[in-house]
């Protein structure tokens, strides 16, 4: 489960977010392409947009339950 306290910087304030456990797999990016980007820097992805329609909510949720490391969390 995704640790709040260990969230990257990059998110966006809001209910969704990535912390450090994230391998860079791509999969929320796939996933919800409009709300998760990646840091290139420093490899991994972070949320840059919350959802703010019911079908980017549902794309998030999807994404949530694609992450094989259980990296995204929601408040």
């Amino acid at each position: 489960m995704a640790d709040k306290s260990k969230k990257w910087p990059d998110n966006m304030a809001g209910k969704y977010f990535v912390d450090d456990q994230c391998i860079d797999c791509d999969a929320c990016r796939a996933e919800a392409p409009d709300n998760f980007t990646r840091n290139d820097e420093h490899g991994y992805s972070y949320v840059y947009k919350q959802p703010s329609t019911p079908e980017e909510e549902a794309r998030c949720q999807a994404a949530l339950g694609a992450c094989p490391v259980e990296a995204i969390g929601n408040e």
